[in-house]
């Protein structure tokens, strides 16, 4: 299954700026003109591009770049900028620009031939087509600047290319995103948990989010006031999606345990939706008149986009959510996950990872079952939720953890696979999956780093996806993967915590 895009995020702009110069005189600068149209074209046609590729005028001079840049930083349909050196553009005419600029930046070394015309070339065409040092010019501002950007090489034909700057358009879209974002807290969080706790404001001042808390009985309320129409409907479509158990079908002995979570969703959509909010959590300590801990209507919200954290892990409802974004309408699914148990058989170790109720079928394979079965916490009536088993694929798992002076992302490259047999006993949905480079290397760094055991588990992303997050929100990311040893990450941990001290001032 592939997750659906979040539902506040609305169609957005990318705007592409090509440089040059005044000194090539007017017949030259149409050429550029027209050639930098190709280019932008070749963007706007991109597969899974998360936004329309706006092209705007050559800039030739500083003044005409600095506005360019205040403009699309100004601009709340902007959500990232292309910036691309056709010709020689000085890079000293760039310095306000870029210090004005506050949306993400990619740097594209691209040009618009792809082959050089070997028999015909002349100095008329190589001072057409200077991007290759044209580029290095605007880079090394950059770097002399320390602007953080995103570097992509390669002709717009490639469609390797064309996937990576699709795949940076969904970063830069969850980061416009997440500085917008909304999150309500239903209670508090688990008592005596440490991973679930962080600093709210450092929160909204690093990423923008914002986290408002509600007491459970303003939601169950809405729930209450749900009318049974939307609860007809609701149940009807639970019976066209899913594969629900004879005893919660109409007619059937605990339908009306379903039509109770059923009411919940409703309840929690319609409080979301009114109130702007595109993630929340719960806590099943904390359930006020509530009478089931709810599931359904949490698979399902995630399914829908919602970020989503349990025992009240605001942080990784943040993260389920801004990765969501990301990945929208690509192959696979992303879910809030937790580390469970192991399978340490020598040489075939894996991970089973779950909950108690909220895995997002995002990731399912096959169709999803709708099951009722008694829950030993929270003290409420038996839950519904959906059960399956997750589509094997490539993947990712990322946490965050607040490390009192800066947040942390910890993340591992993994294999989603089948389990190794069948689990009838264990009726949540699951995910099973072998850690990179290895289990032992991976769980070792994985605990040096502090990384928290509720997480994000993603098949639609990569770590090149985590890591443009990591540099646009200006966060820590201690990743492990292919080639990672214990020595060395523990190493890369202390020169990174030095230079985020450093990076921090005082």
């Amino acid at each position: 299954m592939t997750t659906d895009a979040p539902t506040t995020v609305s169609r957005k702009q990318i705007w592409f700026l090509t440089g040059s110069q005044g000194l090539y005189g007017p017949e030259v600068l149409d050429q550029v003109r027209d050639q930098s149209r190709s280019i932008s074209d070749a963007l706007a046609a991109a597969p899974d591009l998360r936004a329309d590729i706006i092209a705007k005028p050559v800039l030739t001079d500083a003044d005409g770049i600095r506005r360019a840049m205040i403009d699309a930083s100004s601009d709340d349909r902007v959500i990232g900028v292309v910036a691309w050196m056709h010709t020689f553009s000085p890079a000293k005419m760039w310095i306000g620009g870029l210090g004005a600029l506050t949306k993400p930046l990619l740097h594209l070394h691209t040009q618009v031939n792809r082959d050089l015309p070997w028999a015909t070339i002349d100095m008329d065409f190589m001072n057409l087509n200077q991007a290759a040092h044209g580029d290095r010019e605007f880079g090394f501002v950059q770097t002399r600047m320390r602007v953080p950007r995103k570097t992509i090489v390669g002709h717009t034909c490639d469609p390797a290319v064309l996937a990576r700057i699709a795949a940076w358009s969904g970063v830069a879209a969850a980061y416009d995103d997440l500085r917008h974002l909304r999150l309500a807290r239903f209670g508090d969080n688990m008592r005596g948990v440490a991973v679930t706790e962080g600093d709210k404001v450092e929160a909204q001042i690093r990423f923008g989010v914002s986290v408002d808390a509600f007491g459970v009985n303003d939601l169950v309320a809405r729930v209450d006031a749900v009318e049974d129409a939307a609860v007809d409907d609701l149940v009807t479509r639970y019976t066209d999606l899913y594969a629900v158990v004879p005893e919660l079908r109409p007619g059937g002995a605990r339908h009306e345990s379903l039509r109770y979570a059923a009411r919940i969703e409703a309840g929690l959509r319609g409080f979301l939706e009114d109130g702007g909010y595109g993630a929340f959590t719960t806590n099943f300590e904390d359930l006020g008149g509530l009478r089931q801990l709810p599931g359904l209507a949490v698979q399902r919200l995630m399914a829908d986009g919602y970020g989503f954290g349990g025992e009240g892990d605001w942080k990784t409802s943040v993260m389920v959510r801004t990765l969501k974004t990301m990945g929208a309408g690509r192959p696979g699914g992303t879910s809030f996950m937790e580390d469970y148990t192991y399978h340490l058989e020598p040489g075939r170790e894996l991970i089973l990872g779950a909950h108690m109720l909220e895995v997002c079928p995002s990731i399912a394979t096959g169709r999803p079952r709708v099951e009722i079965h008694p829950l030993g916490i929270g003290g409420r009536e038996d839950p519904v939720r959906l059960v399956f088993d997750a589509a094997p694929g490539d993947g990712v798992t990322l946490g965050i953890c607040d490390l009192g002076e800066r947040f942390r992302f910890v993340a591992n490259e993994c294999r989603v696979v089948p389990a190794l047999a069948e689990m009838p006993r264990l009726p949540v949905a699951r995910a099973v999956w072998a850690p990179v480079p290895d289990f032992t290397t991976s769980t070792e760094c994985w605990l040096t780093a502090g990384g928290p055991h509720h997480t994000v588990l993603s098949t639609q992303l990569t770590s090149e996806d985590l890591l443009d997050l990591a540099d646009l929100t200006g966060t820590e990311l201690a990743l492990i993967g292919a080639g990672t040893t214990t020595r060395a990450f523990a190493r890369e941990l202390r020169w990174s915590a030095a230079y985020h001290h450093l990076a921090a001032g005082v």
